[in-house]
């Protein structure tokens, strides 16, 4: 097997640009940080945005006073851990009870009657590029409404198991105002197949992933299902989850704090097991592996010279190595046999 040494201070420019990705991870917001088992809620303006921001993206949302308050439409930051409570008390908490990898916050979609949700892109270096992605889940209240059936809402498959139920979101892209080509379906709920047991709603965090959109500065949000009897739009609850709603700018990353005098080495390339990374810039803070649409898959935080990465659970294929800064990140390409 031949080995490569990549010095990332001349490889970075001449093979490609590793452009920052940026998460929104709902974990920050000081209520979250003080008070567990709680939510965003504010009736300050009513009928207002009153929306928030996290990483790149703004998240807007509107309350209202009217009947002792409720929730318009919207976005809402969350730590709640109700996974079993039904209904609309509970509109707040992710099936999940936790967020992503365990992170403690994650945010809440609620879709107003009539109304679209959107994510406005507010970086200029973002807006205009490609959104990643997000993980997604059902939402406590969603999910016991499709699973249970109660009040106006069915229960999914129906008596016999057999109906042909599903619950879906859309998600649309949108650049200088104009709307995208392409859209990303995702069923929360489907129960469509022929065998019974392949049947299913979602409960865990799964990773949505939307660079087909291709370059976009917005993006807006439609959930649907069959379960519209009575014709008053959908019966089951029109909520989703979202954790770690990641986008990237559009500038090349330069070297300038992580490696820009200092090469660091990685090998063997092509590896099959174990990936070793000699880093020699202190400024360096972690090493991520990435797949080529940009999904974060391995993680680990620097604490020596030289690093080793446990590779042998990928598949075989082409994928990206980072190294993190506080403020930047480098990286290259390497090689899983």
């Amino acid at each position: 097997m031949r080995k490569f040494t990549l010095a990332f201070t001349a490889l970075i420019m001449s093979t490609f640009a590793v452009k920052a990705q940026v998460v929104a991870t709902f974990d920050t917001f000081s209520l979250l940080v003080t008070t567990p088992d709680t939510f965003y809620l504010n009736y300050s303006e009513p009928l207002q945005d009153v929306g928030f921001s996290d990483g790149q993206g703004y998240f807007p949302c509107a309350y209202d006073t009217a009947f002792t308050g409720y929730w318009v439409y919207g976005f809402a930051y969350s730590n709640m851990t109700d996974s079993v409570t039904d209904g609309f008390a509970n509109e707040y908490s992710a099936k999940t009870a936790i967020g992503y990898d365990s992170s403690p916050g994650y945010c809440v979609s609620y879709q107003g009657y009539g109304i679209r949700n959107y994510i406005k892109i507010t970086d200029t270096a973002a807006a205009g590029d490609t959104v990643m992605g997000f993980y997604i889940t059902n939402s406590t209240y969603a999910y016991n409404a499709m699973n249970e059936g109660y009040f106006s809402a069915k229960k999914f498959g129906g008596i016999s198991g057999n109906d042909p139920d599903w619950f879906k979101l859309t998600v649309y892209g949108y650049l200088d105002g104009q709307l995208k080509t392409d859209t990303v379906d995702y069923y929360l709920a489907d129960f469509r197949f022929a065998n019974n047991a392949d049947d299913y709603i979602v409960k865990t965090w799964e990773w949505l992933d939307l660079t087909p959109l291709g370059n976009v500065d917005s993006l807006e949000f439609l959930l649907s299902s069959t379960d519209t009897a009575g014709g008053f739009g959908m019966n089951n609850p029109t909520y989703f989850c979202m954790d770690d709603f990641t986008t990237k700018t559009t500038t090349p990353v330069g070297l300038n704090s992580v490696a820009k005098a200092n090469a660091a080495k990685l090998y063997p390339n092509p590896a099959t097991e174990t990936l070793y990374v000699e880093v020699n810039n202190p400024a360096v803070k972690q090493l991520k592996v990435m797949d080529i649409t940009g999904k974060l898959l391995l993680s680990k935080s620097v604490s020596a010279n030289k690093e080793s990465i446990n590779i042998s659970s990928l598949p075989s294929g082409t994928y990206y190595l980072q190294l993190v800064s506080d403020t930047q990140a480098v990286g290259s390409r390497f090689v899983k046999q």
